[in-house]
């Protein structure tokens, strides 16, 4: 019987069963409108048979209702109605397959300007992002502005996959361009040339998906599917200091557990050890881990990503809303947050605005001080000073938080380094934020 494992769905918050592998890759794929990501998804699932039978059997009835004469693959990501009746990706759809060699969690983002916060979602948790131009338009605005996207977010590797290619004859030629200009691009968001992949791909018919098509021998990389099963894919790093937000405090106040008092979260980063001295921020309280609880009993240790309950030898006075870090190497505590943000909201972003700051698991009202700049992804410099921030620009900002708050630098931890700005009158996400992500590189590599 072949060994499983249970992981939880991001998406809907279900538990999924998935083969045991050694290594888990997290991807998302991203691209302009119509650039063929569902179909290119749909042929991934369909060609390592990672679809159900009568999943299958609902894509041959719709597409034959539609008079399409071979199954519409997008079909099986995109799942709302609107989604169907539009031909286009509303929504983050997060998908899970599994080969011999790794166990993928793909999310599938929009490709629409109106929906460049929902690639943000997907991709704040990928390893590797798999970018799609059509053959036939190349690289264009929606492109760049993704790329710049994935570059702030700190995505480490991308693929671009020159979709229908099947529409330029097979050109050689074509591609050539296409990846040249793309490198070219990338190479000034800060990619090196070995993090970036181009691979000329059908999605429609299969072609360099999953096996290597016998139509381009001009091409002599790998399928998609074989980059995507051998690339490396670094571990969370066991070297990176603990830090762990409390969710919640557990009182039994029980016969059994008069006395138990532990301090429940997600492991954000790093490893945290039995005996280990940490320090509760933002008051500062130093004191040692008397113990590590899991769902599976008592452990040693655990590391990112492990839900467990922590037990201290002394009795502070400890909420959710408080982190608790390692000792030797905790983060700075701060009122006064320098970041860059991604804005996700209709309404403007305008120096003076009252917002929530949500971090960790910690809310605190804020002051936009000061907007101190505006990327313009497309000419990969920054205008300084700008009035507002509208819907999906990337801009530099300074706040004052009412409460400190202890922070990483995004590039040193993503879950510490990273915030939500939340509107205070109806709880509604404005934007997300990157501590210490500056825009200077990008203009610096434009110049």
């Amino acid at each position: 019987m072949t060994e499983t494992t249970t992981r939880t769905a991001p998406d809907s918050g279900t538990e999924v069963t998935l083969p045991a592998q050694t290594d888990l890759l997290r991807l998302a794929t991203a691209g302009s409108v119509d650039d063929g990501k569902s179909t290119l998804v749909g042929r991934l699932l369909h060609d390592t048979k990672s679809v159900l039978a009568d999943q299958l059997d609902a894509v041959h009835r719709a597409s034959a209702d539609r008079g399409l004469a071979t199954p519409d693959l997008s079909l099986l990501v995109d799942g709302l109605r609107a989604e169907r009746e539009q031909g286009i990706t509303i929504d983050v759809a997060y998908r899970y397959f599994a080969t011999p060699r790794r166990t993928f969690v793909l999310a599938d983002t929009p490709g629409h300007v109106q929906y460049t916060r929902n690639t943000v979602t997907g991709a704040s948790t990928a390893q590797l992002a798999v970018l799609l131009v059509d053959a036939r338009n190349g690289v264009v605005e929606q492109t760049r502005r993704h790329a710049a996207v994935l570059a702030l977010l700190g995505v480490p590797r991308l693929v671009l996959a020159v979709n229908k290619i099947d529409m330029v004859d097979f050109d050689e030629s074509v591609y050539d361009r296409i990846a040249a200009e793309f490198r070219t691009h990338a190479a000034a968001l800060g990619y090196a040339e070995d993090a970036v992949l181009t691979i000329p791909v059908s999605a429609l018919l299969g072609d360099n998906v999953v096996e290597r098509s016998e139509r381009m021998p001009w091409y002599t990389g790998p399928s998609l599917l074989e980059h995507l099963e051998q690339v490396p894919v670094a571990p969370d790093p066991e070297d990176v200091p603990f830090r762990m937000p409390v969710q919640y405090v557990i009182r039994p106040r029980t016969a059994e557990h008069p006395d138990y008092r532990g301090y429940a979260g997600q492991v954000a980063a790093g490893v945290v050890t039995a005996g280990e001295e940490v320090v509760v921020l933002p008051a500062g309280l130093r004191t040692r881990v008397a113990k590590v609880d899991t769902p599976d009993g008592p452990a040693p240790r655990a590391a990112a990503g492990r839900s467990v309950t922590l037990l201290l030898e002394d009795d502070f006075d400890i909420a959710r809303g408080d982190l608790i870090a390692a000792a030797a190497d905790a983060p700075r505590v701060t009122d006064e947050l320098d970041a860059t943000v991604c804005w996700l909201a209709e309404k403007p972003l305008n120096p003076g605005s009252k917002v929530l700051v949500k971090h960790g698991t910690r809310t605190v009202q804020a002051l936009v001080e000061e907007l101190t700049a505006r990327f313009d992804e497309q000419a990969l410099s920054s205008v300084a000073a700008p009035d507002s921030l509208a819907l999906n620009e990337i801009g530099r900002v300074r706040l004052r938080t009412s409460e400190p708050l202890p922070v990483d630098d995004y590039a040193a931890s993503r879950r510490t380094g990273s915030f939500l700005v939340v509107d205070p009158s109806d709880g509604t996400t404005l934007a997300a934020g990157l501590i210490g992500v500056p825009l200077a590189p990008f203009a610096a590599a434009a110049g």
